[in-house]
């Protein structure tokens, strides 16, 4: 079980991280480069200024009998200042950069996946939830990057610059410091992560309840205030977010507690450090001959003799000397060696935020993953023969959450330049069957092809935006020419130059400010732009006063010549339009009636007129 789920993980995973080598690798890796050597250039900043300082009081408490050269650790000082800041600079830079031109390409293939088919429909049944998705989702994926890859590579090449440093004064120093760090920074990171991912999965899970709640009370307030309902859903709402609060402490106190674990670690490190490095000085002056001998070589390139009696000194005195110049040479390289150490387990500190949000970075890896993982191509066939416009074999529908299909092993054979009506009651698979060509569903058995189409739905769907906008998601690059010749064609020309900013005019959301019968005409010219010669009607006219509908009907009888059409419809004006009647009924095709039969004539006598 244990096996099964991390191989879940790990699929879960491998989407993701695809898309960010794909997008971004070279930035990214480069990202990761630049922060491990400002990381490097802090620590090396920090030890050489420790060694300069005490080196220099030594000097200067020697008196006369050394020269200290301080240009090169100065210049070296400076160097790493420098290298340090404009390093940070270009690191920042290069990160950011790389990570939000991933999340930008995440975003476009997101949006891209919801059109396929099912994931649209799936849209209109959990906005709220979905489109949280879309924002929060992908903005937890940035951490991924941010605050796990990049603070994890600096951490290990913290540890290991620790590790050679101090294994230069002895190599299981070295090798104690560099395993104490990974087990001290790992460890706490790891714990920290496991603790919080129950807790951050907890307040994602919070904050989305409270975000459709608060969605529900916005849009309909006026419904809850009529029944009474209005106390209860603020209950809810403040119910939801004292929970989100309790999260959101309960990540905080771990939080702090990585920190406090972290400052100990830290306490513990430098007194493990002066402990060692007090051991080791003891040995030097226990073997002071033996460790002049080993560092004179070091000692040449920063001590210079300038008395030549020092030559002539008697024995005692050059026994004195030597102590003295292996006192100096122990205490910059403890000051080196504990500023190293010091300064080694701040990256690991730099996890803690990453693995306060790993939970919730997990969480959008495996709601994002489906939507990254290619879909296989369902193998549709090329159709039958020439001059068909829309094939059907054995097709099966069934909508998510419902046992019986909406669609039963349908077979449909549509010609080029047909026009069919599909008529039945309400839920009998007309607007399923018109889905299904459109290629806003996909079927779950049998195989289908149709021609590229344009879907006059039964809502009108119109945005908050400009006239203008709206007719060009029809057709971007329509000129405003191209625009009212459409809107002339919908009988819709004369109402807009009536507007007072014409084409620019703004609508509300759902098209706020304009009637029915003009939004329906605003449809129409939308659907008048799109170049496609088969033409899906999904109940044209419904809701439209007669003379409205019959104008409508008219243009479309119109502007339909040459062109394939497929109605779903329950009125007898619209079915008028086809020539073939498809009678649905539980999900099949009944009856399949041709104009000029008494069948078809009685089919369409038997449905109402408005």
């Amino acid at each position: 079980m244990r096996r099964g789920k991390e191989t879940k993980r790990d699929n879960d995973m491998t989407p993701v991280l695809s898309l960010f080598i794909r997008t971004a690798g070279r930035r990214l890796a480069l990202g990761a480069v630049l922060s491990t050597l400002v990381v490097l250039a802090g620590m090396a900043l920090l030890g050489t200024s420790g060694w300069f300082i005490t080196s220099a009081a030594l000097a200067g408490l020697a008196g006369s009998a050394v020269m200290f050269n301080v240009f090169v650790p100065s210049a070296a000082i400076r160097l790493l200042a420098l290298g340090r800041t404009f390093g940070r600079y270009a690191e920042r830079t290069v990160t950011h950069d790389a990570t939000l031109g991933v999340l930008a390409g995440l975003r476009e293939r997101l949006f891209r996946g919801w059109a396929t088919p099912h994931a649209a429909r799936a849209l209109l049944r959990r906005p709220s939830r979905l489109l949280f998705r879309l924002t929060g989702d992908i903005d937890a994926l940035e951490s991924i990057y941010l605050r796990l890859i990049v603070p994890a590579i600096a951490a290990c090449g913290a540890a290991l610059l620790a590790g050679l440093v101090l294994a230069n004064l002895d190599w299981r120093l070295g090798a104690a410091m560099f395993c104490w760090l990974l087990a001290v920074g790992w460890g706490v990171t790891l714990c920290v992560a496991r603790l919080a991912r129950p807790v951050a999965l907890r307040r994602v899970r919070a904050l989305e309840r409270l975000r459709a709640k608060v969605i529900d009370l916005v849009a309909g307030q006026t419904d809850l205030a009529l029944a009474g309902r209005l106390p209860a859903q603020c209950a809810q709402l403040a119910r939801l977010d004292m929970t989100l609060a309790h999260q959101d402490a309960a990540l905080h106190r771990l939080e702090t507690g990585a920190g406090w674990m972290y400052a100990v670690g830290g306490h513990v490190t430098v007194a493990a450090i002066l402990l060692a490095v007090g051991a080791l000085a003891q040995q030097v002056a226990l073997h002071p001959e033996q460790q002049m001998h080993q560092i004179q070589p070091r000692v040449q390139q920063q001590v210079q003799h300038v008395q030549p009696q020092a030559q002539r000194q008697a024995p005692g005195e050059r026994a004195a000397a030597a102590g003295a110049s292996a006192a100096v040479l122990g205490a910059p390289a403890a000051a080196l060696a504990l500023l190293i150490a010091l300064a080694a387990l701040e990256p690991f500190a730099a996890l803690r935020r990453g693995a306060i949000e790993a939970g919730r970075s997990w969480l959008a890896m495996r709601r994002v993953a489906p939507r990254l993982r290619q879909q296989a191509d369902t193998g549709v066939p090329a159709p039958a023969a020439a001059g068909t416009a829309l094939l059907l074999y054995a097709a099966t529908v069934v909508h998510p959450g419902r046992s019986s299909a909406a669609l039963h092993a349908t077979d449909l054979h549509i010609a080029i330049g047909e026009r069919v009506a599909v008529v039945g009651s309400s839920g009998v698979g007309k607007s399923t069957l018109l889905a299904l060509a459109a290629g806003e569903l996909a079927a779950q058995a049998g195989q289908i092809w149709a021609q590229p189409a344009t879907w006059l739905t039964q809502r009108t769907e119109l945005f908050c935006d400009s006239l203008r906008d709206n007719l060009r998601l029809a057709d971007p690059a329509a000129t405003d020419v191209q625009l009212w010749a459409a809107l002339h064609a919908a009988g819709l020309e004369q109402d807009v130059r009536g507007f007072a900013c014409g084409l620019d005019t703004l609508l509300g959301e759902g098209g706020l400010g304009l009637s029915g019968g003009q939004s329906r005409r605003l449809a129409l010219a939308r659907l008048l732009l799109r170049r496609a010669d088969f033409w899906l009607l999904d109940e044209p006219t419904e809701a439209l006063d007669g003379a409205t509908a019959a104008d409508v009907l008219a243009r479309l009888a119109l502007h339909a010549s040459g062109r394939t059409l497929l109605v779903a419809t329950h009125l007898r004006r619209e079915a008028a339009l086809a020539d073939r009647l498809l009678v649905m009924k539980d999900g099949h095709i009944d009856a399949d009636l041709r104009r000029g039969t008494p069948a078809f004539d009685a089919a369409l006598g038997a449905l109402r007129q408005h």
